[in-house]
């Protein structure tokens, strides 16, 4: 199968005027800047100091692994004669921060809600989570345990 290439853009923009003259003298915002897409302003975790209205990398790892997972979902509730009307998730991802101030995440919970049709088999709804990580382009780049929580609503 053929690679697939991916490209983004990061243009730092927290330049006070002094660059890294000193630690204090900048911000940890940037733009993510792909061409033909809007434009995401970007910070680092608030526990950093960290602009809390802003996205941070740990935000958009968990967004885009939650984002795979749903995608795949859809796709193989589809193939089944699943009819989802409604998805939504909440993902839980949990750091840990080393000696030295080095973190990552130790494992993710995805806590999805979907909206089913009536007289869909549950079990063969909730079955469909737990292969999703087989072919998850982001779920099988990560190095981290992905769990699952779903919850269903069946629709009146």
């Amino acid at each position: 199968m053929p690679n697939h290439d991916y490209t983004t853009r990061i243009l730092w923009t927290g330049n006070r005027g002094e660059g890294t003259a000193l630690y204090k003298a900048y911000d940890r915002t940037w733009d993510i800047a792909v061409p033909g897409k809007v434009v995401v302003h970007c910070s680092n975790d608030p526990l950093l100091g960290g602009d809390p209205g802003k996205m941070n990398p740990e935000d958009l790892l968990l967004s885009a692994l939650s984002a795979c997972h749903m995608l795949w979902y859809l796709h193989y509730a589809s193939d089944a004669g699943i009819v989802v009307g409604g998805y939504s998730d909440a993902p839980l991802g949990v750091g840990e921060v080393g000696r030295g101030g080095a973190g990552r995440f130790v494992k993710v919970t995805l806590r999805p809600h979907v909206v089913v049709g009536p007289g869909t088999d549950l079990a063969a709804a909730e079955a469909i989570h737990h292969r999703i990580h087989e072919v998850c382009f982001i779920a099988r780049s990560v190095s981290f345990p992905v769990d699952y929580a779903p919850t269903f609503e069946v629709e009146a």
